[in-house]
């Protein structure tokens, strides 16, 4: 039995979307959201701006009022949900450093509060991990859209998660910050972690994921990348003429 094996059934879970439904303002967001993720796999979630992506991740979060049911399934304990958001937004002229913002998020004690040595250099081992250690001591309003989005990525994983939740990850990061992400996305996936990332770039979603769920109010495609992103399934998705919704159940989208 492999460590990946074993980490998977000590700490992550299976995630189940049970008839999930969501209704904003007399305006239909989800219909009818039956899916099984598996434990352990890489997941990506694609579809039109204004699909429900984002809504359906802020349900899973416990953010917005939905009927139907999402369930973590862990194995044993439950363990931490770890999330980055798609985008930052802040006063840049606070003066805070990378590691005040960090800590902030991190600790129950005002951030001007001396820490252990142990809890910064956690901090930095988590920045190394997505190429920032050496930004530790700079401000974040002089930071660029990808490093800010790369600290984000950072708070994601302290402590380790067992299902990470990203939502457009890559949407500001340059070429390097990419390769992190797409390095990072590979040790966690290696580690067993579930992994559900909402993404618009599809030959990354064909290099990475395990499986994909293209998702406009419904599902309108769900499979392994190379079977699911047909022609026919992603003019589904993405035209703007209606057509019918694939049928997916629980069922189908474990096989």
């Amino acid at each position: 039995m492999t460590n990946r094996t074993l980490l998977t059934e000590a700490n992550a879970p299976t995630i189940v979307f049970d008839n999930v439904q969501l209704t904003l303002g007399g305006t239909t967001i989800l219909k009818q959201i039956n899916l099984r993720l598996d434990a352990g796999k890489t997941h990506a979630l694609i579809g039109p701006n204004g699909g429900g992506k984002s809504s359906l991740i802020r349900a899973l979060l416990g953010q917005v009022p939905h009927t139907g049911h999402i369930h973590f399934q862990w194995p044993q304990q439950e363990g931490r949900l770890g999330y980055v958001p798609q985008a930052l937004e802040f006063d840049r002229s606070l003066p805070m450093t990378v590691m005040d913002f960090m800590v902030s998020l991190q600790s129950t004690k005002p951030a001007f509060f001396r820490q252990k040595h142990a809890f910064y250099q956690t901090i930095l081992n988590a920045l190394e991990r997505v190429g920032m250690s050496d930004k530790a001591q700079r401000r974040m309003g002089a930071l660029s859209g990808g490093e800010r989005q790369r600290v984000m990525m950072a708070q994601g994983l302290m402590p380790e998660p067992s299902v990470l939740i990203l939502d457009e990850p890559m949407a500001a990061l340059d070429d390097t910050g990419a390769q992190v992400f797409e390095a990072l996305l590979q040790s966690l996936k290696d580690k067993g972690t579930t992994l559900l990332w909402i993404e618009h770039d599809l030959s990354a979603v064909k290099r990475l994921a395990d499986t994909v769920t293209g998702l406009r109010q419904t599902i309108r495609l769900h499979g392994a990348p190379d079977k699911a992103l047909s022609t026919d399934a992603l003019l589904s998705l993405f035209s703007h003429t209606p057509q019918p919704p694939h049928s997916i159940t629980l069922e189908a989208a474990h096989g």
